[in-house]
């Protein structure tokens, strides 16, 4: 009798760990990572050029070559980016306390590309690392204005954060487009505000890199910046340095902005869609919520980056598009949705 009780009870007790196992456990995430690896495989096979499995497998040299210099490449940007961009709007919604703001939507990016003008103006033979670099400079300081405008102006409401981010962003975005119009670049200008895969070959991508030690690092300081988001008085009653910890996060976005535009342009939304679709499925948990901000990315930009390559097959959309319209769409739902739980 014990043991058919036992027997009974077990399932019950399986049902109810299973009801209250955290969402977004460790096997699931492992899950999550293998489908995105597979998803990351097949686009290595789309694109114009015949490369197939059994072109390879016939030891076709042809395929064999573009394979590794161009789809390798190419798919290793691809979720290098989409995990950087998106880790990089978590710290971002995190710096600002407001889950509607990211890179794209508060000046970051357009200050990014304001310093890669200048220095095209200033040095027109300077290397990748400079541009990278002013270009990070000029993306904290452009960052940085936009957590000062924050910090002087009373916004009761957090529809209001995003509004003032992204007129912050046309003003300098404005500035940019007019003295790219004057020195006759705004071809160029248009190459670093559209996001694309197209050109990334083995050689041009390896500053991609940094990204990934960006992402590690943001996640090793994801329980700082949760305090931090909390405000400067809760954070330093904890004993944290608040301005080292907000200091360190503005280095992260504007070094991750500054390798993504110099390598493959702006991407919009994506750090904004991506953290708010995580913390709707898994909760607030940041420490949790930055592996599957960092998977959910990659995955969403490799999605978008087949459709570009498929939807008007043999010719190319770039990915900055696919993800600007998607992301949008998100984005208004997202906004309605945070208006209609205010009643």
């Amino acid at each position: 009798m014990a043991s058919s009780t036992i027997t009974q009870m077990a399932p019950a007790a399986a049902e109810r760990a299973a009801r209250t196992r955290p969402r977004g456990s460790g096997g699931q995430l492992i899950g999550a990572g293998a489908a995105i690896a597979a998803l990351a495989i097949v686009s290595m096979f789309v694109g114009v050029s015949d490369v197939s499995l059994p072109a390879l497998l016939a030891g076709d040299q042809t395929a064999w070559d573009i394979f590794w210099i161009s789809r390798v490449p190419r798919t290793i940007s691809v979720v290098l980016a989409g995990m950087a961009l998106s880790v990089a709007g978590l710290i971002m919604q995190l710096m600002a306390r407001n889950k509607f703001v990211e890179p794209s939507t508060v000046g970051t990016v357009e200050s990014a590309s304001l310093g890669i003008l200048v220095v095209t103006i200033a040095v027109p033979g300077a290397a990748l690392l400079t541009k990278m670099s002013v270009a990070a400079v000029f993306a904290a300081l452009g960052t940085g204005l936009f957590l000062l405008v924050l910090r002087r102006i009373p916004l009761r409401n957090t529809l209001l954060v995003p509004l003032v981010g992204i007129m912050l962003g046309g003003v300098i975005a404005s500035v940019t487009t007019f003295f790219a119009y004057r020195f006759d670049l705004l071809q160029t200008l248009n190459s670093w505000m559209i996001g694309d895969f197209s050109g990334v070959l083995r050689g041009r991508y390896e500053l991609l890199w940094i990204v990934a030690v960006l992402t590690v690092v943001g996640y090793l300081c994801a329980d700082r910046f949760t305090m931090a988001g909390m405000g400067q008085e809760f954070s330093t009653n904890l004993g944290m340095d608040y301005n080292k910890v907000m200091m360190t996060g503005l280095v992260i976005v504007s070094l991750i902005s500054a390798v993504v535009v110099v390598s493959i342009g702006s991407i919009p939304f994506l750090g904004l869609i991506v953290p708010n679709l995580v913390s709707l499925a898994f909760g607030d948990n940041v420490r949790r919520s930055v592996p599957w901000v960092a998977v959910f990315g990659a995955g969403f930009v490799l999605a978008c980056d087949m459709i570009g390559r498929t939807i008007r097959f043999p010719y190319e959309i770039p990915v900055g598009v696919v993800v600007s319209a998607i992301g949008s769409v998100l984005f208004l739902c997202l906004l309605l949705r945070k208006r209609e739980r205010r009643g």
